[in-house]
């Protein structure tokens, strides 16, 4: 497991990471993405333990925050939290991506409570939270809030493009777009790539994906009319 730097610092902050860690730590196997997790883990954590609104008594309820995880293919730290949050049970995680676990390799929404979306195919994760956002408005639910988490290298597919550049436009302001930036994407933007979301009309920010205040204050920062972006910079992953 990845030895991390937290820039916050403090011992709450710390004991929950730690936490978050032991319990990655009971999956094994030779498929885990271990960067892929590690590097997203604080943004996940951060999300699900003051933001979101849902839990494991509202995950059919209409009014439900939604998350999306677009960065299926390294589910471990996603699995932590919702082991942590009680969506699953912390016996599961051993059997991580065996033949009869419900925690597979990429997420299936029809075997774990709490995931919307069955994800790993890179770059369906944005499209599909514009079309959650469309669903929920032509259901009249102008309250619930779509969260989905992409990492840098997805913004190679030109399905994100479409849908970023459709948003903006539409005042999406349900819609919000964590962007878990370690450095593996193909191509870059000038002024990084918050400058891209701000380009299609999104409000968009550059955190340190580690400092779990600054994710706070970035998560829970006005954006009216106009859909929101979160860039997590962390660490370059593992060669």
């Amino acid at each position: 497991m990845t030895n991390t730097t937290y820039v916050t610092g403090t011992a709450d902050a710390r004991g929950d990471i730690e936490r978050l860690q032991r319990l990655m730590g009971l999956m094994t196997g030779d498929e885990k993405h271990s960067p892929a997790a590690t590097s997203t883990l604080d943004a996940l954590w951060v999300l699900h333990d003051r933001v979101l609104r849902v839990s494991p008594g509202t995950v059919d309820d209409p009014g439900r925050d939604r998350f999306l995880l677009s960065k299926g293919h390294g589910p471990m730290a996603y699995y932590a939290v919702l082991a942590d949050k009680g969506f699953v049970g912390e016996d599961v995680l051993t059997g991580f991506g065996g033949y009869d676990s419900p925690l597979g390799h990429h997420p299936d929404r029809t075997l774990v409570p709490g995931v919307e979306i069955g994800s790993g195919s890179l770059g369906h994760g944005l499209p599909l939270a514009v079309g959650s956002v469309l669903g929920l408005r032509a259901q009249g639910l102008p309250e619930p809030k779509v969260w989905v988490l992409i990492g840098d290298a997805e913004l190679d597919e030109g399905s994100n493009h479409e849908a970023l550049a459709y948003a903006g436009p539409a005042g999406l302001e349900q819609l919000h777009t964590v962007v878990i930036d370690n450095s593996s994407a193909t191509y870059g933007w000038p002024g990084g790539i918050a400058s891209r979301f701000e380009a299609a009309g999104w409000s968009a920010e550059t955190v340190d994906g580690r400092d779990h205040e600054a994710l706070y204050a970035a998560y829970t920062a006005p954006h009216p009319g106009r859909p929101r972006a979160v860039v997590a910079r962390v660490e370059p992953k593992n060669p």
